[in-house]
């Protein structure tokens, strides 16, 4: 399937160092979808009525959506190329996604929108720690 994100990929107009390029597009789709989840379920956790009990989970999801946005905009940029910088900014995604997915999945018993924004974190985690993988 093609994607605005593996086309932007491929017209980029010098070499990618070497980075899986499957892999790059795979993780900066991951942090977009998750940023997105998290946004939005932030938003509906404001909604439920005990949203008192919800507090560690809105802000979770808050921090989660602001540093998979970041990440998959330094993951997008190529020019100027710095490892350890993209080690470091997939390191701290990997980890607030293991944090936010834990954190809504102890509510996605009783609230959907936490079900599917665990699912989501899960999935862009995994993305992260298979691109950290790929680097060496």
């Amino acid at each position: 399937m093609n994607t605005a994100v593996k086309d932007m990929l491929a017209a980029y107009p010098a070499d990618l160092g070497g980075v899986d390029r499957d892999r790059l597009a795979r993780c900066i789709e991951e942090c977009l979808v998750c940023a997105q989840a998290c946004t939005a379920c932030a938003d509906a956790c404001l909604s439920e009525e005990m949203v008192a009990e919800l507090t560690k989970c809105i802000r979770t999801d808050a921090d989660c959506a602001d540093v998979c946005a970041t990440t998959a905009a330094v993951l997008s940029r190529h020019t100027g190329y710095d490892a350890d910088v993209t080690r470091a900014v997939l390191t701290a995604c990997a980890a607030v996604c293991k944090a936010c997915g834990d954190e809504c999945a102890s509510h996605a018993d009783r609230h959907e929108h936490c079900r599917v924004c665990a699912e989501a974190c899960r999935r862009c985690e995994q993305a992260c720690n298979d691109l950290l993988a790929s680097l060496g």
